[in-house]
């Protein structure tokens, strides 16, 4: 395969996982066939075999990249906090934009759903959930958090959650819910 292939190679995989993950979150999971799938990415339903070994691996995948770009575009909302409490209001504004009814959002609770009949797959969610919340508990406690890692841990289901509710109970926005969890990032003498 010259680099020519490959690269068209990675195109087609990367519109399998584009589509994919767009058809979980409009069909839910359990509808979604390999047909469909590669009618979306305008390929031939073979190459969705040739990229991966079942449909059920392909979701997966396009469902675990998902949250780890969501994870991955928190990230930089802590570099740019001085303390816990701005890092807190900082990830919760972030998640306004996902209203519960989204694509991402639909997709997030697709996944878990998944999740719960699939041990693969959680042991991948439960990875993803795991990176996230080590990033912020070093952050935390970097930044005096007591408990940083069980904070962590703590702060990041509320936020799957606050995501997973959005539609609803439209207001669980950050201004709502930030004097609530800001509470569980306090520092010794209460600088937050």
């Amino acid at each position: 395969m010259g680099p020519k292939s490959a690269d068209r190679g990675r195109e087609v995989r990367q519109r399998l996982l584009e589509a994919a993950a767009e058809l979980i979150a409009e069909r839910g999971w359990g509808a979604v066939s390999t047909r469909m799938v590669a009618e979306r990415a305008d390929v031939g339903a073979g190459l969705v075999h040739y990229h991966f070994a079942s449909v059920q691996v392909l979701l997966s995948a396009a469902a675990v990249g998902v949250m780890r770009e969501v994870g991955a575009s928190l990230e930089p909302l802590l570099e740019r906090a001085d303390t816990p409490a701005e890092a807190l209001e900082l990830l919760l504004t972030s998640l306004d934009r996902y209203t519960g009814d989204d694509a991402v959002s639909v997709l997030f609770a697709e996944t878990y759903l998944a999740a719960t009949r699939d041990p693969e797959l959680r042991g991948q969610v439960a990875e993803v959930l795991a990176e996230f919340s080590a990033r912020l508990g070093g952050w935390l406690a970097d930044h005096g958090v007591a408990e940083a890692g069980t904070t962590a841990a703590v702060v990041g289901s509320a936020i799957d959650g606050l995501m997973m509710q959005r539609a609803l109970h439209p207001g669980l926005t950050a201004d709502a819910v930030l004097p609530v969890l800001a509470r569980l990032v306090e520092t010794p003498g209460g600088a937050g």
